[in-house]
Formats: C-alpha cells, structure tokens, sequence
C-alpha cells in the first residue's frame, strides 16, 4: 500500500483537500502550517452534524449511569453528551469516577466540565486504541466502564473490554446526521478528502449514492473509519493516527511531504 500511495502521490500536484471537520477556531492551527508550508488550500465542511439523544429516550436503553466508576471518551462530542445527559436526568458524577481518552487533547477538554486536577484523568500516549487499552489495563480492576458512543460504537473497544472481561455498557447518547454536501463536492475539485468518523464516509454516498472515487485521494481518522473507507469500496491512501503521525494533520505533511529520499 506505502508504494501505491508514493507512486500516486508523485504522479500528480496536490491542489486542493477537504476536511470533514469545522474549521479550527484558532489560526495556529497544524494544517494552516500545511497551507503555508505545500501551497494547498484546505476546505473545511463537516459532512455530519451531531444530534442528542434525548433524555427520554435515553432512559428506554435502562442504563444507571450512577453505578459506573470509570468512562471511556474518544471524542469531544462524547464528552459533551455524557454531561449533558447528565445534567438533563439530574446525576451527579462520583468524584471518584476515572476518565480514560484517546488523546491527550480529548483529555483536556474534560476542564470545560470536571475541575481537572481533582478527578482521575488519563489518555493514551499516541492517540490509538491500543495505547488507550494498555492504559485502561493497569486501572481496570474492579471498575464497572461507561463507553458513551453514537450508533457507530467503536468495535474494537467494546472487543477489548469483553475479551478482558470488565464490566462496561455503551450507552447511546447522541447521533450522526448527513449535512447536503452535494454542492460542495460537485464544485469542489479536490484532490484529497479526509474523514474522520464512519457517520461522513455514510453521509457521502447519501449524498451522492453512485459516486466513484476516480483519482481521489483518501484519508481517514481511527479504525472505525477506516472499515468504513474499506467498506465502501474506496482506496485508502492517508492513515492516522500511527506510529510517529498521531494527527490527521500530521499524515497530511507526512504526505505531502513525499517519500524520503
């Protein structure tokens, strides 16, 4: 697969790559580096929108969230569902309730709900699952794990917990919803597309249930997603994260930056 993608990659100029992401708040951010750095122009548009699941019908899934002692978060979006849930069904979180995330930023992003230094927080050391599991494994005695996910869980994690016979649920808290992004790809012109979640790989062919991938290039986040690459029938050229590209943004220069000489 590397020699595919290095052949490809030197057959033609990169010009123009699309994000399915929201545009980073901050200017500082990595692939504004790789705009400054290449001469590509990045698109950012999310091909999904995240959707709650309400409470009420979080309360048909008969899940105590009270009666878990760890949670396992590997986005963002599952950190703000779990404390909205919260919130909306009156919890209180155990002060003594241990977070396990997939990176060190998903981590930090805990501050915005839980005061940091008091809590038990803990993340992998380069944004895989494996890295997040060894974590997991020294701590996982006698815990009872929450795993909050959408409907597209990650399969390798609730096969870990089983297989390592902890005691966990996945409760449903929110759910991936296609934006129209037909325009946008007919007018587009792009070079590369990333994705990141399953949830955009779908709303693509929803979208455009006849497309062809042709020339494309494609990247993907996690290995949920890149089955879902996989499974579409789409060649996969740019992976992350991996050993020394723990970030979509860090595969993209590995990329662009073409094989060593």
């Amino acid at each position: 697969m590397e020699k595919k993608t290095q052949k490809t990659q030197k057959a033609r100029v990169i010009h123009n790559i699309l994000i399915t992401q929201p545009r980073p708040d901050s200017d500082k951010s990595p692939y504004f580096d790789l705009e400054r750095k290449y001469g590509v122009k990045l698109t950012f548009q999310p091909f999904i929108r995240i959707e709650g699941v309400p409470s009420k019908e979080f309360r048909k899934q008969k899940i105590d969230i009270a009666q878990y002692t760890a949670v396992i978060f590997t986005s963002r979006h599952s950190i703000d569902h779990f404390f909205r849930t919260c919130e909306e069904m009156r919890i209180t979180v155990s002060q003594e309730t241990k977070y396990f995330c997939i990176t060190e930023a998903v981590a930090l992003y805990l501050q915005k709900f839980i005061l940091y230094r008091k809590r038990k927080v803990f993340y992998g050391a380069d944004g895989t699952n494996k890295s997040m599991f060894d974590v997991i494994a020294k701590h996982k005695s006698n815990e009872r794990f929450l795993y909050p996910c959408s409907e597209n869980q990650d399969n390798e994690i609730t096969g870990w917990l089983r297989s390592n016979l902890c005691e966990f649920a996945t409760p449903i808290l929110y759910k991936a919803v296609s934006n129209d992004i037909k325009t946008l790809l007919a007018n587009g012109n792009f070079d590369i597309i990333c994705f990141f979640t399953p949830g955009s790989v779908k709303s693509l062919f929803e979208n455009i249930p006849k497309f062809k991938q042709g020339d494309l290039l494609i990247g993907a986040f996690g290995g949920n997603t890149f089955r879902a690459v996989e499974e579409a029938g789409l060649t996969l050229q740019i992976k992350a994260p991996e050993p020394q590209v723990p970030s979509m943004s860090a595969a993209l220069d590995r990329f662009l930056a073409g094989p060593k000489k």
